[in-house]
């Protein structure tokens, strides 16, 4: 293993849209691997697709990755800024006659692919330009790698061990297009050895390129760095994770209410294990890490364990911290824009009252608008089957009881209810449902005590006395 003092990693997503769960799962294993071994992680914007490449998409990855507390040591680099610096490389090949000037159009190169298949050879690149002794008028040139076709590449992957490549199944590959760009296999090995990259940590869909890339490192006269290529993530049907299965992009997590604390926890138990341990701090992650506990296969990602994670850090998140990031998402969606807010004490106790059955922060906004809103629409089931008649007088004299509760507090509010069932007889659910149903419009809620207090004296009667109005 390299001593820890040299450890260099890199992240090198395109900005070609949203950061997705797979990019994200490759930033925290670079990212916990520099961290443990006190190393470097680079932020790199691989952006030489210029057709798709959008600053949006950059400022999109920059804001996950600080939501997500990803934080780089140097970057973030743009391929784009970095041009002269693979010229001086394409050069530095075509002089020492490791690469040449490729003039074939895509029409003639898919002539000659589709003619090599009908044939039964494999459609690679037959090298008609290599033996040109001039250019070719009116053409503009690519630039063409001059791959070895003979004996084997072996890529040493810490995951995966030894695989072997056949060198007769690699073509010549473009390195430089004819309007100058250089193509990604060419653009990350340059990037890779100019900014000392010790260890290349990425999907094990970019495998098959590795055997290219390690070619590549030997013809520019560089060591290659070593290889960490991470299983895919699968859906629960066991194809590509794709958005058929649900949300995929960081930004969609972010407005689904989850903290960024349970999506990193997820992650890295995604394809990695530490024993039996399911939850884990970020310190606990960095100093446990290894890539000797990275498994071989790939993973499923699991939606509902995601969420349970999400449950347990929202129980253990300060209740200041949950206020104010529940206001933003009341504030962002215009629930509090026309509503008066108690102080921030109260708004903390509110999260405190919902925090044991919210699982995120999209489910405690929907718990918390019935104790924001002036008014509430009753659900029809549930008001059929308790505002009733029966229920009637039950509601009138507790109105009655918690007007003079005093102070107005769970204490108060409880012995009012049960002086009133012991005196009537009956269950506390018959008299707490229907409160329920009046408070919160359905008959799913925290303690009612509990909301009644959150709720205040005032708001309270106002609700059961707007629910005594509905009962025929």
């Amino acid at each position: 293993m390299t001593p820890h003092n040299s450890v260099r990693v890199r992240f090198a997503p395109s900005p070609t849209g949203a950061l997705h769960i797979g990019g994200v799962r490759t930033a925290l294993f670079n990212w916990l691997f520099a961290r443990h071994h006190k190393g470097t992680f680079i932020l790199r914007i691989e952006d030489t697709d210029q057709t798709r490449s959008t600053d949006e998409s950059i400022q999109i990855i920059l804001e996950g990755m600080k939501w997500l507390g990803l934080d780089w040591d140097e970057g973030p680099y743009r391929q784009t800024a970095r041009m002269d610096i693979y010229r001086d490389h394409v050069d530095k090949l075509l002089k020492e006659g490791k690469a040449y000037h490729c003039y074939c159009t895509p029409e003639e190169l898919e002539g000659r692919r589709k003619a090599a298949l009908a044939a039964g050879k494999p459609p690679k690149y037959d090298r008609k330009c290599r033996s040109l002794t001039g250019p070719v008028p009116g053409r503009t040139p690519a630039v063409r790698f001059l791959s070895s076709d003979q004996g084997q590449t072996i890529v040493h992957d810490i995951i995966r061990g030894a695989v072997t490549f056949e060198n007769q199944q690699l073509d010549d590959l473009i390195i430089q297009r004819s309007d100058g760009l250089p193509t990604y296999n060419f653009a990350v090995v340059v990037d890779d050895v100019t900014m000392n990259i010790s260890h290349v940590i990425r999907g094990d869909d970019h495998l098959n390129n590795t055997p290219r890339q390690i070619q590549l490192y030997q013809a520019l006269g560089y060591e290659p760095p070593l290889f960490a290529h991470l299983p895919m993530i699968l859906g629960s049907d066991k194809t590509k994770l794709s958005k058929r299965h649900g949300a995929t992009a960081v930004t969609e997590y972010i407005d689904l209410g989850y903290l960024p604390e349970a999506l990193v926890n997820y992650l890295a138990r995604l394809g990695w294990s530490h024993g039996d341990q399911e939850i884990f701090t970020l310190q606990e992650l960095i100093d446990n890490f290894s890539f000797e506990n990275v498994g071989k296969a790939p993973s499923v990602f699991n939606p509902e364990k995601l969420q349970w994670l999400n449950h347990h850090y929202i129980q253990q998140a300060a209740p200041d911290r949950l206020s104010g990031l529940l206001l933003d998402l009341l504030k962002k969606e215009g629930i509090v824009a026309d509503v008066k807010l108690p102080d921030k004490t109260w708004l903390e106790k509110l999260v405190k009252l919902l925090t044991e059955r919210s699982h995120t922060l999209v489910e405690m906004k929907a718990g918390a608008i019935p104790f924001l809103a002036s008014e509430i629409a009753l659900d029809e089931k549930a008001k059929a089957k308790h505002l009733t008649a029966e229920a009637a007088p039950l509601l009138k004299e507790l109105v009655s009881r918690l007007s003079a509760a005093d102070p107005f507090h769970h204490a108060n509010i409880e012995a009012a209810f049960n002086l009133l069932i012991a005196e009537k007889g009956i269950k506390l659910g018959k008299l707490a449902q229907p409160v329920r149903v009046a408070l919160t419009g359905g008959t799913v809620s925290p303690g009612i005590y509990d909301v009644i207090e959150v709720m205040g004296k005032e708001k309270t009667i106002a609700r059961i006395q707007a629910a005594l109005g509905q009962i025929a």
